[in-house]
């Protein structure tokens, strides 16, 4: 799609069946189905996924801390993927999706500095389309030779190195993807991925950071245009925070048939272990009117046995 003019497809590699049942492994190239970009799994992650679209056998009516009535939302397992987005790609997808959206806490005093690793994603299962390729770096990507070596014997044929698991075991806290949220109104789906990034002291007080990750899929025909958002931030500490701005990350994405997804990082940081985020988003149809599409309520937990800060690429 929307490819320069002059510019011709070249063949990557041959498409394998997609996996209904179990899941891909260390070393899987894919096509993402959304954004469209080459990738490569690192490792799998086990999240629950709490959909609010599927109706749960629970009918009765709970107070939620949104204040509001809501069915009670039972979590299934469903798997997701650390994975390397080849930088090549990176261009042609940094309007629809983030390409530096994995960020860390620094490792010094200043309480506020984060930093990214650029081209990590996390993708669902669903969002994989495996190929095989009989290119031995076929994938662009700073840490792809650090973390991966060919091996002809094995399929798929890129393995592990010693460096990929120290990497995963030491940054497990900060990588870890455990609760997935999605609710779909008027067709436009929202999913939220908290991630816990750690604590930090400031002014003989501590700090608590997380990173939510956010899709925005349009499931419909109509063109859609995201205009504003709308948080409210629950803090353990009984603090409640309203957060009003326009568009996200300083955009106002249009979401059509061509192009129906965006997604985004963003952080809170709070002086509490624990709290909530919902909201919403302010969307505009073509004739000027506009909707609220709800971002689904969502946990902020910090790791109870948190020992090390984030050591990122620290080996």
């Amino acid at each position: 799609r929307n490819r320069p003019e002059g510019k011709v497809l070249e063949t990557v590699g041959v498409f394998e069946a997609p996996k209904q049942h179990g899941k891909y492994e260390t070393g899987q190239l894919f096509l993402h189905s959304v954004f469209g970009y080459r990738g490569i799994v690192l490792f799998p992650w086990q999240a629950r996924l709490y959909d609010r679209d599927v109706a749960s056998p629970v009918t009765e009516k709970s107070e939620n801390v949104a204040g509001h009535g809501s069915k009670e939302v039972k979590g299934k397992t469903h798997t997701y993927y650390q994975v390397l987005i080849d930088a090549r790609d990176c261009p042609h997808i940094c309007q629809r999706s983030q390409t530096e959206a994995v960020t860390f806490l620094a490792n010094h005093d200043d309480s506020r500095a984060l930093y990214a690793i650029p081209g990590l994603d996390y993708v669902s299962h669903e969002d994989i389309l495996p190929y095989s390729s009989t290119d031995q770096v076929p994938i662009q990507h700073e840490l792809f030779e650090r973390f991966l070596m060919y091996d002809q014997t094995k399929v798929p044929p890129f393995v592990a190195r010693d460096t990929l698991c120290a990497w995963q075991e030491k940054n497990h806290p900060w990588l870890e993807l455990s609760d997935v949220h999605r609710e779909t109104t008027e067709n436009i789906r929202v999913t939220v991925i908290p991630f816990y990034m750690g604590m930090r002291e400031a002014q003989n007080s501590h700090v608590y950071w997380w990173r939510y990750c956010i899709r925005l899929e349009n499931l419909d025909s109509e063109v859609v245009q995201l205009r504003e958002r709308h948080w409210r931030i629950f803090s353990l500490s009984g603090t409640l925070e309203t957060v009003r701005g326009r568009g996200v990350v300083g955009r106002e994405p249009v979401l059509s048939k061509e192009q129906p997804a965006f997604q985004y990082s963003s952080h809170v940081s709070l002086q509490a272990s624990s709290g909530h985020m919902w909201g919403t988003f302010r969307f505009e149809r073509p004739d000027g009117s506009h909707f609220d599409v709800r971002i689904p309520p969502f946990s902020l937990e910090s790791n109870k046995d948190e020992k090390t800060p984030p050591s990122g690429l620290h080996w």
